[in-house]
């Protein structure tokens, strides 16, 4: 598991928020603590609840809500979904999926992240009839 730290700039319907988030390629999916979606995006039920398991051996947390959010990364625009998590640690974490998604890169030797801004690009295309 390799983690690195960095703030973010998270943008959510209801507003945005600078938080300290945690790159982590040994969680599967990106995370935020309940405490900071007030203010920045409203909760979405997920339907059926999720289980995930933790560290400390046997511990399940129940994961009932999520919500979709916009961060930058080195001024590079970038969304995905979090999951609400209660009691997790952290602000944020930028799971394993989200990483691969945008081919985020972990860079252990100076302590940054890394994004290449061609990734976060859309390509719009003109269709005109002939």
């Amino acid at each position: 598991m390799l983690v690195i730290k960095h703030p973010l700039l998270f943008v959510g319907s209801k507003g945005e928020k600078n938080l300290y988030t945690l790159f982590d390629s040994g969680a599967n999916l990106s995370c935020i603590s309940p405490d900071f979606v007030e203010g920045l995006a409203n909760k979405e039920s997920i339907g059926k609840p999720r289980f995930i398991s933790t560290a400390a051996i046997g511990h399940v947390i129940e994961v009932k809500y999520r919500v979709l959010l916009d961060f930058y990364l080195n001024d590079v625009l970038l969304s995905d979904e979090f999951l609400v998590v209660p009691s997790l640690s952290e602000e944020a974490i930028i799971g394993a999926a989200t990483m691969q998604k945008w081919r985020i890169k972990l860079n252990f030797e100076h302590d940054t992240v890394e994004v290449d801004p061609k990734v976060a690009k859309m390509q719009l295309k003109s269709i005109l009839p002939d």
